[in-house]
């Protein structure tokens, strides 16, 4: 290696070292530790009596019905966000390419959420959607509901209910993501399918979902792995049992519990693997099924 590239290699080296000492502190020795202390029967305040205890942990946690109870939560919230937040980012996306003039102060307005803290989102939210909120009273009044449901105590409806939050406060990200793919389109590929005589709903289906594909991926992905890791909401509107009926509980939440409210930090670490086990099982069932439909 002659030294014009041994000055470029090293130059590189260095502006990636600060990464690479963040990845090795932050995440993979966190992640050793935990893996390690998964196997013991650990206190916060007593981590010097650590007891090993083998894979007894391991065991507790997959007999846990409670465990699977905020898997279950999880799995549902993100089964609806995923597929409102998709529907609305991408028809907002599609409508604001065609906008020619105030496109940016919409973008801007549609961006509002995004940097609003989660406890004033939440605050908001609760205002309106609540048994007394606006949104109930117009249901109410168009003779959708007979009175005002308290959704944060129904066995069913918090879920669905967070999900349309979480698609409100963040489906803007996910509008800028494809209406840059939007933007990188070439139309000429629009224009040979309007000569070949395709609708709309042709173009849409053949060229458009096609060449957005890599955005697909990259939202869902991050769709899944966030989701997965729902607690900020869940924790202000909930107790750390998750509400009546644990219909709030999530695992990240049920983790904080077993590890901070009740001091047991060996099996909270073991909570931790098993959630990123399924999020590594989810992530690559879903790289799977894009994979498969390029293959097709």
């Amino acid at each position: 290696m002659n030294p014009q590239k041994r000055r470029e290699a090293m130059t590189g080296y260095l502006f990636s070292l600060p990464w690479v000492v963040f990845f090795l502190v932050f995440l993979t020795y966190p992640l050793l530790l935990a893996f390690k202390m998964s196997f013991q029967n650990i206190s916060v305040t007593q981590a010097n009596k650590a007891e090993f205890v083998g894979f007894g942990n391991w065991v507790a946690v997959v007999q846990d019905s409670l465990f699977w109870k905020a898997t279950f939560n999880v799995v549902y919230n993100q089964a609806i966000f995923i597929a409102v937040v998709f529907v609305v980012s991408l028809g907002l996306a599609l409508l604001l390419k065609e906008i020619t003039k105030g496109g940016a102060l919409i973008r801007t307005m549609y961006f509002l959420p995004v940097i609003t803290s989660v406890a004033v989102s939440i605050i908001v939210f609760n205002m309106l959607s609540g048994p007394s909120g606006p949104i109930q009273q117009i249901l109410i009044s168009l003779g959708i509901l007979d009175k005002g449901v308290d959704w944060a105590f129904s066995k069913w409806w918090a879920m669905p209910v967070l999900a349309l939050f979480n698609s409100w406060k963040w489906f803007a990200i996910q509008m800028i993501i494809f209406l840059g793919g939007l933007l990188s389109i070439n139309p000429e590929l629009y224009e040979a399918a309007e000569v070949d005589g395709a609708s709309w709903w042709n173009r849409f289906c053949n060229v458009t979902l096609p060449m957005l594909k890599p955005q697909i991926v990259f939202v869902t992905t991050m769709n899944i792995i966030n989701g997965m890791q729902m607690f900020s909401e869940v924790f202000m509107m909930f107790n750390l049992e998750g509400g009546p009926y644990h219909s709030g509980l999530t695992p990240v939440l049920y983790l904080y519990k077993k590890g901070f409210n009740e001091m047991n930090m060996g099996y909270a670490s073991t909570v931790g693997i098993f959630l990123m086990l399924i999020i590594v099982f989810l992530t690559t069932v879903q790289w799977k099924l894009f994979n498969r439909k390029e293959t097709n």
